[in-house]
């Protein structure tokens, strides 16, 4: 191989990072399995990479870039690790990157995000640091992207991430597959994190420098090929591509969001729609239902034709609800079974959910259109103003006003 010489730093620089983006989660995880330390992995893998520069700068691109910072990256852990003294955990560590950096230079790299993604969203977590710490090590996305997309302070999501990796090392939370009898309570774990980066990026619109939306597809896309046959990995799929269809109709011409019945369909993604309902299909063919699967249900029956089909949705709710009896899979029950036809039941049962959900807009949006629809159009109105005070865009508060001022005067 010739090498690229002083002239070809660009070359060199667009190499690295083109090999960072594509494979830093792979290597990434390797590095953090043998070390047990998510933190010390990221460094060394950042010294190796700019090693990199220098090295590839003078001698040529090696045939595996991906093998050689693997191999550079285990030699500095080493190098640490030995400066570092030997406790128990560290000598293990020390001991098994010696081994492999002894072993013959891999070209095939073994794919271990799986075990990547199991620590990141470990229950040990709180919620939004699962997110977070899943982002930057599995997505490669940076801090300030992170902070943005969460409107936090780029400080606050780096102390947030730093303390995710301490715990994962002060608790010994292994980077490893759970055992079968595990599988499932983690499993869910899993996709609710990646469910919460899809609903992120969702809100936030495609506007944002990284598509949140996208890089969950990529994720649950990563899941299923790493542990194929899960229905409820198949059934998040399909839910996201379902609701991913519909991205481009969300927000109507004069800018106010739209329910899916109000869209104009000419913009919805046909191929998603198409692949989400072969993937729903694939998931229910294995008679192992659970909630991700209803979900991607829901989302289907929100784009029958000619609209939406209430009675099945508040169906499938009713059988959400056995799975998660939470207040807002109560809420969006309440809500479809209104839309059902029976509006004074579905308003008495979100009149119930008041003490538990005041804080959640949602409720008051909600609350306003059942209101609205029995009759009742002042304390609608006051319900409008209180969600329109709490709406977490503007497109979302211009159709909360336009509902506002049709209703009928006192």
């Amino acid at each position: 191989m010739t090498a690229p010489g002083p002239s070809s730093a660009i070359a060199v620089s667009r190499e690295l990072d083109r090999v960072m983006r594509a494979d830093r989660g792979r290597l990434l995880a390797i590095l953090a399995a043998g070390l047990r330390d998510l933190g010390l992995a990221e460094e060394v893998l950042h010294d190796a990479a700019i090693s990199a520069l220098a090295h590839w700068g003078r001698s040529g691109l090696p045939a595996s870039p991906q093998a050689w910072l693997l191999q550079v990256a285990r030699r500095k852990a080493i190098d640490r690790l030995r400066a570092a003294g030997r406790d128990g955990r560290k000598a293990q560590a020390l001991a098994a990157l010696t081994a492999d950096e002894a072993a013959p230079d891999a070209r095939d790299i073994p794919d271990e995000r799986l075990r990547l993604i199991f620590a990141c969203c470990h229950p040990a977590l709180e919620p939004k640091s699962r997110v977070a710490l899943t982002l930057r090590t599995v997505c490669g996305l940076t801090t300030p992207e992170i902070a943005r997309a969460f409107l936090d302070a780029e400080a606050t999501m780096g102390q947030r991430i730093s303390r995710a990796k301490a715990k994962i090392a002060a608790a010994g939370i292994p980077f490893a597959v759970p055992e079968p009898e595990h599988w499932p309570e983690r499993l869910e774990t899993v996709l609710t994190t990646i469910y919460l980066i899809f609903t992120t990026g969702y809100v936030a619109g495609p506007q944002e420098p990284r598509d949140l939306c996208l890089e969950a597809e990529y994720l649950i896309r990563l899941v299923d090929r790493l542990r194929p046959g899960e229905a409820e990995i198949e059934g998040a799929l399909a839910m996201m591509l379902l609701t991913g269809a519909r991205r481009a109709a969300r927000i109507g011409p004069d800018g106010a969001s739209l329910p899916p019945g109000d869209q104009d369909r000419r913009l919805w993604d046909a191929a998603r729609i198409a692949e989400g309902r072969a993937v729903l299909a694939r998931a229910m063919e294995r008679r192992r239902p659970g909630p991700f699967q209803i979900k991607a249900a829901i989302a289907d029956c929100q784009m029958a034709d000619p609209g939406p089909d209430w009675p099945q949705i508040a169906a499938l709710y009713g059988a959400l609800l056995r799975h998660e009896p939470t207040p807002v899979i109560r809420l969006n029950a309440a809500v479809a079974l209104a839309e059902a036809g029976e509006q004074a039941q579905g308003l008495a049962i979100v009149e119930t959910l008041g003490d538990s959900l005041w804080d959640y807009q949602p409720w008051h949006a909600a609350r306003a259109a059942l209101l609205a629809a029995t009759g009742a159009p002042e304390a609608a109105a006051a319900a409008y103003r209180e969600a329109i005070a709490r709406a977490a865009t503007p497109a979302e508060a211009m159709f909360l006003q336009a509902r506002l001022a049709r209703l009928a005067p006192s």
